[in-house]
């Protein structure tokens, strides 16, 4: 009797940084995990084919489409996973899902508000014939933050009064940096809001388990126009930096800051919450730690201990390597397809859905308004706050 498991065939449109990461979770997940479908790397979608098949061979794709619509359409594809800029995503995941096609799709969701309501709505079509769909916001598969949401559900903390997050970078404090597609609004949306901003206000929901209500937003543009490559220069159509306040649903309030212009700072995406009866807090650049706090300790003993999230016990850790062992980025990608093929093997939804990846995409909507607004505050629609809905 055979015990060879089904292989469900990927189809990945995009082939740069995250095709890089991607490429890397799928070839791997399987001789960590135990997931109930293998995948096959069928396909890979990029629109010069000298360079799509350097990629693929690269990565290990067995073949390469120059359009997506063919890679779609071809019947070794089961999953299509969306590693485009954001201007893409909207028309090749519901094509996709329309074609009977699982999606994985990169975050933002969309560009837009109205393109995240579409792709949502067509996410909802396509479950009714099992057809799964999953947004990529990886940091929700890092161990530390994983387990933070855990210890919030528990109790622990208490009533969370507290949401204070910071994404922070420096890879465009350089004046003289070119342009890159992500600082056009057309291909990339927003700026440091989109690329950073929708990580930091989907990981403080999903380890709160509570929604954002309502935000007051600054954003700003430093460098308003960049080299082009070609002698001249290029504007800056996105935002360099966003800064703004929130409420949740359970009452918290929030901070959130989101820049490309830290000098110094890598990576450093940090989420403090404090509640009535401890803190919790976390930084990507030491991604396999968390700081906790018990507020019920005595004074002469009270203060912030480590926690090393290194254990078997801990979220993802027992199929990677011994205690003390630690995980880097790309892990959080393996365990994020490995959660996604488990659903779509087991017929349950995978998180976060289409709706999930909306509902962020409606507080970067209210961000915006309300930086456009001089910081009025702005509500997020169809989100309530203890029960009262926002006007």
């Amino acid at each position: 009797m055979s015990t060879a498991k089904e292989t469900i065939g990927i189809g990945m449109v995009g082939h740069a940084f995250m095709g890089a990461v991607h490429s890397h979770a799928w070839r791997s997940v399987h001789r960590f995990f135990t997931p109930p479908l293998i995948p096959r790397l069928a396909v890979l979608g990029g629109r010069d084919e000298v360079r799509a098949k350097a990629a693929a061979e690269r990565f290990g794709w067995e073949d390469v489409e120059t359009d997506w619509r063919a890679l779609i359409a071809r019947d070794d594809v089961d999953l299509v996973d969306i590693c485009t800029p954001g201007d893409s995503h909207a028309e090749i995941a519901i094509a996709a899902l329309e074609a009977g096609k699982h999606v994985l799709c990169e975050k933002p969701l969309a560009n837009t508000l109205a393109e995240a309501e579409a792709m949502a709505e067509a996410a909802a079509k396509a479950r009714a014939d099992g057809v799964r769909s999953m947004v990529a916001f990886n940091y929700r598969r890092v161990p530390a933050l994983a387990h933070a949401r855990k210890l919030v559900a528990s109790g622990a903390l208490g009533e969370i009064r507290h949401v204070r997050t910071v994404y922070l970078q420096d890879w465009l404090s350089d004046p003289e940096s070119p342009m890159t597609w992500r600082l056009h609004k057309d291909k990339a949306g927003s700026g440091a809001l989109g690329d950073l901003g929708a990580h930091i206000v989907d990981a403080a929901q999903f380890v709160t388990g509570e929604t954002i209500t309502g935000v007051s937003a600054l954003t700003n543009t430093f460098v308003k126009e960049r080299p082009d490559g070609d002698g001249g220069t290029g504007q800056v159509t996105v935002d360099d930096t966003a800064l703004f306040l929130g409420r949740f649903s359970g009452g918290a309030v929030a901070s959130f800051e989101a820049t490309r212009f830290a000098l110094g700072r890598k990576n450093a995406m940090r989420l403090e919450i404090n509640g009535a009866k401890a803190s919790l807090a976390f930084d990507f650049e030491s991604m396999n730690e968390l700081s906790f706090f018990d507020g019920g300790q005595p004074a002469t003993e009270a203060g912030f201990r480590r926690i090393l999230v290194t254990e078997p016990e801990h979220p993802y850790v027992g199929v990677w390597w011994p205690p003390g062992h630690l995980l880097g980025y790309e892990h959080t990608f393996t365990n994020e397809v490995a959660d996604l093929l488990t659903a779509i093997g087991d017929g349950t939804d995978p998180e976060p859905s289409f709706e999930d990846g909306l509902r962020v995409q409606q507080v970067l909507d209210a961000v915006e308004r309300s930086a456009s607004d001089e910081a009025r505050w702005t509500a997020v629609p169809g989100v309530t706050t203890k029960g009262v809905a926002e006007k």
